[in-house]
């Protein structure tokens, strides 16, 4: 299965957006995204091939040359890549001295396998020069096959393999690197067995609020040591973790964050079922589908993570997403459901949070109306609704 470049015409466009913004680009995301494949495509598109300079800091003989920063980028002009930044996050103070020279004409197009809050030193250091991207596994507006994206997930080579059983080999190799590796080398010491049985467990919390006590008592480790554990999984892009909204009120509101599995196939492949007969017999199947279709949702929306939020009175009433975009208060709910309709919970939310609109997602096709600003729709139909699909 192959997929054109134009599919990922969006980020490309983001690319070079920002570099009419910035001299310095960030692109990061999660490895094996496809940040290289994307890079090479902007190289081509924008004709660049004879003034690129591309430094492969995983390749050793790439590295060494790091040891000297400034005679190996000082000369050069052009656009510089640097893949893989979080192996020399030390260069960024470099990187800044050689923009801000009034006779730069170089720019830097940073590729990395984790946030930009794990890659410190470019947010303190290139305040103001640099422009964050986040690339993610595919979206629907991608590869238009919602039900093949949900079982096998978003990463290029679990979507695009030849078949299922290839699909399952890939990412369960990509499990074990990434445990063994990827999180060592940026600098955690944590044994690669704690973290499989950590993540493995968070299989139980997905779609659910995040309980660091209840799961460092199964694993016989401390609350604080767990919320560690969720910050590097956060923090390479593996977890999202959805804070409260707390709105003024006299009621007690939910406090802790509930986390979701940011790409389904490594969540079912975690979960110890891959293929669509198994999804549809789990007792998961429901929070599989509503963490698939939040991430699907947050991405069409092109919001930051930093605007979505859940809401929740205990035992009261609660809204899966709640999303502040353009000056709006955006209100979704996710449904396993054949026909959703409308509850006491979704009344009280809409009350509550003065919300401009609520919708309801659903895995059917139909769309309509339950009240004037609350609507019921198949995801397929929203996703395709939103601009650019």
């Amino acid at each position: 299965m192959v997929l054109s470049s134009r599919k990922r015409e969006g980020f490309l466009k983001k690319i070079i957006f920002s570099f009419k913004v910035n001299p310095v680009v960030a692109l990061l995301g999660p490895r094996q995204c496809g940040k290289t494949t994307l890079t090479r495509m902007f190289i081509k598109e924008q004709r660049l091939a004879k003034k690129v300079h591309y430094f492969d800091l995983e390749d050793p003989e790439d590295l060494a040359l790091f040891e000297n920063p400034k005679l190996t980028l000082g000369s050069l002009e052009g656009l510089i890549v640097l893949d893989e930044i979080q192996k020399v996050p030390e260069i960024f103070p470099l990187i800044r001295v050689l923009v801000d020279d009034p006779d730069c004409n170089k720019k830097f197009l940073i590729l990395g396998s984790a946030s930009r809050e794990l890659i410190q030193q470019s947010s303190e250091t290139l305040a103001g020069r640099i422009s964050h991207l986040e690339l993610t596994p595919f979206s629907f507006e991608e590869v238009e096959d919602l039900d093949r994206l949900w079982i096998q997930g978003g990463f290029p080579r679990a979507y695009l393999a030849d078949s299922l059983k290839e699909s399952v080999g890939w990412r369960k190799e990509f499990i074990s690197t990434f445990l063994e590796r990827d999180i060592p080398a940026l600098g955690f010491k944590i044994p690669a067995q704690a973290m499989r049985r950590f993540w493995m467990m968070l299989t139980v919390f997905h779609a659910n609020i995040f309980n660091a006590s209840e799961i460092g008592r199964s694993l016989g480790l401390s609350s604080i040591t767990m919320r560690k554990y969720l910050d590097v999984l956060v923090g390479t892009f593996m977890v999202r973790q959805l804070q409260p909204w707390h709105e003024n009120i006299k009621k007690r509101q939910v406090k802790s964050p509930k986390i979701y599995f940011r790409d389904s196939g490594i969540f079912h492949s975690l979960l110890g079922s891959v293929s669509r007969e198994d999804i549809s017999r789990h007792v998961k199947l429901g929070a599989s589908w509503e963490g698939f279709a939040l991430e699907a949702v947050i991405r069409a929306l092109n919001v930051d993570s930093e605007d979505c939020y859940f809401w929740a009175v205990h035992q009261q009433a609660e809204l899966d997403l709640l999303v502040f975009k353009e000056g709006k208060r955006l209100g979704f709910e996710f449904k396993w459901a054949d026909a959703p309709k409308i509850t006491q919970s979704i009344k009280t939310a809409q009350e509550t949070l003065c919300l401009d609109a609520c919708t309801i997602i659903y895995p059917g096709k139909k769309s309509y109306f339950l009240k004037d600003n609350v609507r019921v729709i198949g995801l397929e139909n929203f996703l395709r609704e939103m601009p650019g699909s």
